[in-house]
């Protein structure tokens, strides 16, 4: 290996960033939401989101390669529409949506290492403790290089894709067939607010493109990555889903929320299975807090130095480029929502926020579709998924929740009021000498 490319990362660690930061907290804390809404057909709705996941991460791989450096969707969605707020906002926008995504892995850690742990008087406190000590575990980790992550990744991902494979392949020959009976039983609207509900379960893939200033050979890892890591995400969630339809009713799915899988498990693998899942959701989060912050801190440097964030998340360790700054607020606004923030609305607020970000990078895919060369059906029909699933998710939290609702209107009004007040084309506090094409 060459000075050039040694402690880089290659294609085996992207798609371990890609997977380690989709089969995170989502499959656990959001499965019975899904099953609640789609009923027996919940792996239809996991195959809507992957189909969304596919269509809008080939967007984001021709943009990627066109563009390069740190900053992902923020990068991207500002070459696209030069000169306005709405690169401003959407950057605010994913940066407090990473957040919120770090919050939800974060609580499930620690639902399910209390309930490992056995529960009891002090489940509560036990459970602010475990989620606060992961995140505080993998900021050191990022704290100490590029390398250490991606190596990390690589043994994470691999122990949890073997307990979910066992997981599912045990549990395809003991599912009652009388649980799938009517299939279809909660309708097509059913189906379609499953996939918006659980859409957050397929955040991680975008945060490939993060990193490719650390690709050992962007122009050959970069798409290969996205398309594989979204692949298997997709398998692993099928058969998932399947199983824990076909060994609980959806009605214990919906009780027993975050703890599904696990209590899935129990017919056909006891108290040992109760046990594996439970290891296998505290990896599962687990690695993807170390992806998505590895990730989100790069976003809030790159936002810094377009002077959209202060420059403070700019601060850089000098030997290893590692931005040590952004890393620590990150962590620390997330250790704040996840100690004080209630679950639904975090989930909720993370989906959306997720489904409006792949609006923007389908819709900029397709002004920029000449000059990154991507066939114009592709970006175009992930547009169209994306805002009806959007659009579908509000219709249900206005029917069913219109508390989360409001929380996520408030997140969104604060984030525009950021923009147009903090950022360099602010109107109230624009900064000397910043240039009005947004770059």
């Amino acid at each position: 290996m060459s000075d050039k490319t040694r402690g880089k990362l290659g294609l085996k660690e992207l798609i371990a960033i890609g997977v380690g930061g989709m089969v995170g907290g989502g499959i656990f804390s959001v499965l019975g939401l899904s099953v609640s809404t789609a009923g027996h057909a919940a792996p239809v709705a996991f195959s809507i989101g992957g189909a969304i996941a596919l269509l809008t991460g080939l967007s984001y791989a021709k943009l990627g390669l066109h563009f390069g450096g740190d900053g992902g969707s923020f990068t991207y969605i500002e070459k696209a529409f030069k000169g306005e707020n709405i690169a401003g906002i959407s950057g605010w926008l994913l940066l407090t949506g990473y957040i919120g995504t770090l919050a939800l892995y974060a609580y499930t850690f620690g639902v399910y290492g209390g309930a490992m742990l056995g529960g009891g008087p002090f489940a509560q406190v036990i459970h602010h403790i475990l989620e606060s000590f992961i995140l505080l575990l993998f900021l050191g980790v990022n704290l100490y290089g590029v390398q250490a992550a991606g190596e990390t990744e690589d043994i994470i991902v691999m122990v949890k894709v073997i307990i979910l494979g066992l997981f599912a392949v045990a549990g395809l020959f003991f599912m009652n067939p009388e649980h799938l009976a009517p299939f279809f039983n909660k309708g097509t609207s059913g189906i379609l607010m499953g996939a918006a509900l659980i859409f957050v379960a397929y955040e991680g893939f975008e945060l490939i493109p993060n990193a490719i200033n650390e690709m050992k050979n962007p122009e050959r890892d970069l798409g290969r990555g996205i398309l594989w890591a979204v692949i298997l995400t997709v398998l692993i969630y099928l058969a998932v889903s399947l199983v824990a339809v076909g060994n609980l009713s959806p009605e214990d799915i919906t009780r027993y929320k975050e703890y599904a899988l696990a209590i899935a498990a129990k017919p056909f693998l006891g108290k040992a299975g109760f046990t594996l899942i439970g290891l296998g959701a505290l990896l599962s989060t687990a690695s993807a807090i170390n992806a998505t912050l590895f990730g989100t801190a790069r976003l809030g440097m790159v936002m810094a130095k377009e002077k959209e964030l202060p420059k403070v998340f700019f601060h850089r360790e000098r030997t290893k480029d590692i931005p040590f700054a952004s890393l620590i607020i990150i962590t620390a606004l997330s250790l704040l929502f996840v100690n004080a923030t209630d679950l639904t609305i975090i989930s909720s607020f993370a989906s959306s926020t997720f489904l409006l970000t792949f609006v923007g990078i389908n819709l900029s895919a397709i002004r920029l579709r000449r000059d990154i060369r991507i066939s114009f059906p592709a970006p175009l029909i992930g547009l169209a998924m994306s805002g009806l699933s959007w659009l579908v998710l509000i219709v249900y939290l206005l029917r069913t929740d219109r508390h989360a609702l409001a929380w996520i209107g408030a997140f969104y009004a604060a984030v525009i009021a950021a923009e147009i007040l903090f950022s360099k084309r602010g109107i109230l506090f624009k900064r000397k000498g910043a240039p009005r094409n947004g770059g």
